[in-house]
């Protein structure tokens, strides 16, 4: 889990609804591992308090005034790529969700969400595990790759493959290559390692050694830049 491993996970909630943020903080606020930070009224707001207070989370409404949440999570990314942003949402319209994974979201949770499932939600995104399950993952991952296939016009050519990976401040291993292509499949970390025949603490590992060499936040994240540097294709291709 993000920070010190005995200081709880700093989380921001963001909606314009004065009920819904009365309602996420009631369900996590006596869990001794999380601590609202803060709320945010609209997106603009969200984007300032992270500024100020440099969230772990931020629990994510869409449709909010002044800047609604996807661009809110756009802006927050581009500034503050470590912070994790889970949207918190009415839909499970697959279109709607692509759109918030493109924005750099790491998944979804739905409003009419237990607190079992919003607790197993922000727990899996702060430990590095994908709040999505692995048909929803797979499918919007495909849907990014066939975009960065269209935009090339052509498969990436091995050397701009390579040149991508160099152009990274510390290269994948071949091992975390490895892992990095069974996460973009949607994979869980005790799949991962059933597949590569690695211990479950030493997927855990790699992941987060991958996630910080790639400079992203969260597992769905790491997916979907490595697709953007083409550092997803098999290895009859090297």
């Amino acid at each position: 889990m993000k920070g010190e491993a005995s200081s709880p996970a700093r989380l921001l909630i963001a909606d314009d609804h004065v009920l819904v943020r009365e309602g996420i903080r009631t369900l996590l606020t006596s869990e001794p591992d999380l601590k609202i930070i803060g709320e945010a009224v609209d997106g603009r707001e969200a984007l300032e308090l992270c500024r100020e207070l440099s969230p772990d989370l931020v629990l994510m409404d869409v449709r909010m005034p002044k800047m609604d949440g996807l661009e809110a999570t756009r802006a927050i990314k581009e500034e503050r790529p470590q912070t994790s942003v889970l949207v918190v949402t009415s839909h499970q319209n697959p279109e709607y969700l692509l759109e918030a994974v493109r924005a750099g979201a790491a998944g979804y949770v739905l409003k009419e969400a237990t607190k079992r499932e919003l607790l197993e939600a922000v727990r899996k995104v702060l430990s590095g595990e994908s709040p999505l399950n692995q048909m929803l993952a797979m499918q919007l991952l495909r849907r990014l790759t066939d975009e960065a296939d269209r935009k090339t016009e052509q498969p990436v050519p091995k050397l701009a493959k390579k040149r991508h990976d160099e152009a990274l401040p510390e290269a994948l291993s071949p091992r975390e290559l490895d892992v990095l292509r069974l996460l973009a499949q949607g994979q869980t970390n005790r799949q991962v390692s059933q597949n590569l025949s690695v211990a479950v603490a030493t997927v855990k590992n790699h992941v987060q050694h991958i996630i910080s060499k790639l400079d992203v936040s969260d597992r769905t994240q790491a997916a979907v830049k490595a697709i953007q540097l083409g550092l997803i294709y098999d290895r009859e291709e090297e």
